[in-house]
């Protein structure tokens, strides 16, 4: 009489049994991947142009703080970055347009848990707009339907340190030069130094509100488009020790 083994016995049967119940497990995953469960889980990963267009800029800007509240708190969203790439690819509905710093330690979409999709990054030292910028944040806003602009600055930034330093290095001089103006326009009656991280972070801050300013200024579409109602342009801080985003304006 042949001996019954269990699925857990470790003989050449038992291993053979497991094997082919694991492909065959497998295979019906790729089939309903390739299929409509794939299709239901793509429909869910990005805004569609209908989700983006209900929305008005408070909306957005709730959004990107309550995505910061799960980041900050360490209750991100696990994200299925690879059907967020397959929708997307169709085409794009993101709902805001940013300008934040180079930092590594200030990614706007993973502070905000933020998907593929979900916004325009434009990325500089110093987050400081020119004329390149603000025809992307245009685009981003007119053409292509984003409701916020959101100018983030950060703490213990190096681009402001050089700035309050007077750093020159080649090309760098002239980026920082367009944060000086910052640093005289922030009221502080302590240590006026770098090396002062209170006065570093109220330049920061002052930053992000003259480049707030200056987009409204050197962008009449842009400030048009938020007298409307159509847009709101509005400034942050991140703080690099806390991972809390101070929403400001």
């Amino acid at each position: 009489m042949p001996v019954q083994c269990d699925d857990d016995c470790g003989c050449p049967d038992s291993l053979h049994r497991r094997t082919f119940l694991n492909a065959s497990l497998a295979a019906a995953a790729v089939t309903l991947v390739g299929g409509g469960a794939f299709a239901e889980v793509a429909a869910a990963a990005t805004f569609t142009p209908a989700q983006r267009d209900k929305m008005k800029p408070d909306d957005v800007i709730a959004l990107m703080k309550r995505g910061n509240k799960r980041f900050s708190s360490g209750q991100r969203k696990e994200h299925n970055f690879l059907a967020q790439q397959r929708q997307s690819a169709a085409g794009q509905y993101p709902v805001a347009v940013l300008l934040s710093c180079i930092d590594s330690r200030a990614p706007a979409e993973t502070i905000m848990d933020l998907r593929i999709g979900d916004v325009f990054n434009s990325r500089v030292a110093g987050n400081v707009e020119n004329p390149d910028i603000l025809g992307s944040m245009e685009f981003a806003c007119k053409l292509a339907g984003a409701k916020v602009v959101l100018v983030m600055g950060h703490t213990a930034c190096g681009a402001i340190k050089g700035a309050i330093d007077n750093a020159e290095l080649g090309n760098l001089t002239g980026l920082l030069a367009k944060i000086k103006p910052a640093v005289t326009a922030t009221p502080y009656t302590g240590e006026r130094t770098s090396k002062n991280y209170a006065f570093v972070d109220a330049v920061a801050r002052k930053n992000v509100e003259l480049t707030v300013a200056d987009i409204r200024k050197n962008s009449p579409v842009l400030a048009g488009m938020e007298s409307s109602g159509a847009i709101k342009i509005a400034g942050a801080m991140y703080n690099l020790q806390t991972g809390v985003i101070d929403f400001v304006g």
